[in-house]
C-alpha cells in the first residue's frame, strides 16, 4: 500500500529513483583528520593513516578503511543525519552519547532554534520521569504551552486530563508493573489452551501458576 501511494503522490519520476544510502561507520569520527592529513600529504599509504587513527581510538580494521577511503567518503561533505537517528540522540541520556554523536547533535540544534527548545523541554521530562519529580510537572506544563511547539504543547496539554494521575506516576514508588505480569501470563496460558478442555481446567492452571510464582 505504501509503495502504490508513493508511485501515486510522485510529480516526477526523479522522485521514485532513490540514491544509495551510506550508514555511519566506524571511520567517520575521523573524517576531519584523514582529509586534512591526505590535502598535507598526499602521497601517505593507507597503512600509516591506519596507525595513525588506531593511536587515536579507531576500532575497525584495514578493509573498512581502505573502501571508506576508496568511496571518496573521507572528502565528502559529512551527510546530514536522519530526523530517526536526531530523535534518538535527543532520547538518549547526554552521558551515554559518545563524543562524536554529541558534536554532531550540537550542530544540529544550533541550525534549529525550535529543535533546540524541544530538546532541552524533552530533557527536562526524562528528568521529571526517572528521579520522580512530579512537584515540578506543572511547571514543565507552562513552559511549554507557553511555547510556539505545536506538538509538544498537545502532549502537555493532554497531561492536564489526568493530571492527578501523572503527577502520582511520576512521584510514588509504585508500579503496575506486577499486575501487568499476571495479565500476561494468564493470556498465555489462555492461548495455550485455545480449543482445549474448558473453563474449569483453564481456571485451576491459572490458579496453580499464580500460586506457584
Amino acid at each position: 500500500m505504501n509503495t502504490v501511494k508513493k508511485y501515486a503522490r510522485a510529480q516526477r519520476v526523479e522522485q521514485l529513483i532513490g540514491g544509495s544510502k551510506r550508514g555511519a561507520t566506524l571511520v567517520d569520527p575521523f573524517r576531519d583528520y584523514l582529509r586534512s592529513r591526505r590535502a598535507a600529504e598526499p602521497g601517505v599509504t593507507v597503512w600509516a593513516l591506519l596507525r595513525e587513527i588506531k593511536s587515536m581510538g579507531y576500532q575497525g580494521g584495514s578493509t573498512l578503511l581502505y573502501r571508506y577511503l576508496g568511496q571518496g567518503r573521507a572528502e565528502d561533505a559529512q551527510a546530514p543525519p536522519s530526523p530517526r537517528r536526531v530523535a534518538i540522540w535527543i532520547m538518549t541520556d547526554p552521558a551515554h552519547l559518545s563524543a562524536s554523536r554529541t558534536a554532531r547533535l550540537q550542530e544540529v540544534l544550533d541550525c534549529c532554534l525550535e529543535l533546540k527548545q524541544a530538546t532541552e523541554h524533552v530533557r527536562t521530562f526524562t528528568d521529571l520521569l526517572t528521579q520522580r519529580q512530579g512537584h515540578r510537572l506543572d511547571n514543565w506544563i507552562a513552559e511549554v504551552r507557553a511555547s510556539d511547539l505545536q506538538p509538544l504543547r498537545s502532549f502537555a496539554e493532554g497531561l492536564l486530563i489526568d493530571h492527578d494521575a501523572v503527577v502520582a506516576g511520576l512521584t510514588l514508588p509504585y508500579s503496575n508493573g506486577p499486575t501487568e505480569g499476571v495479565i500476561n501470563k494468564i493470556k498465555l496460558l489462555k492461548r495455550q489452551m485455545y480449543g482445549r478442555a474448558g473453563l474449569a481446567l483453564l481456571r485451576k492452571r491459572i490458579l496453580l501458576t499464580i500460586a506457584a510464582n
